[in-house]
């Protein structure tokens, strides 16, 4: 069963910087697309960034384009989430998910796992 662990998250500035991580373990990471998702309080969970499962290629919401970077690290099981010039709306619980199936680009929403982690709090102060 995949498991999935997600860390950095914290209290920090209008326009300062967070690098999110999350550890997957259960499932062979390096054949699996990615992505980074967040919820704020009274809302649904949305996509931020995904990354395919050879890195090759990234896609960003239109809220966070130009600012947030997603990459991965295969040999360490690890997705990061590099957070810049954050804004008060960045506010949310930040989840990673990964794809239910092999070998995908992490482009549809519909193609993620129902699997989760505990979440990372970012909370962005003004």
């Amino acid at each position: 069963q995949v498991q999935l662990v997600e860390s950095g998250g914290g209290l920090v500035q209008v326009g300062g910087s967070l690098r999110l991580s999350c550890v997957v373990s259960g499932r062979t990471f390096s054949r699996f697309a990615m992505g980074w998702f967040r919820q704020a309080p009274g809302g649904e969970r949305v996509v931020v960034a995904t990354i395919a499962w050879n890195g090759l290629r990234t896609s960003y919401a239109d809220s966070v384009k130009g600012r947030f970077t997603i990459s991965r690290d295969n040999p360490k099981n690890t997705v990061y989430l590099q957070m810049n010039s954050v804004k008060p709306e960045d506010t949310a619980v930040y989840y990673c998910g990964i794809e239910s199936h092999p070998y995908g680009l992490g482009t549809h929403r519909s193609s993620f796992s129902d699997s989760w982690g505990q979440g990372t709090q970012v909370t962005v102060s003004s």
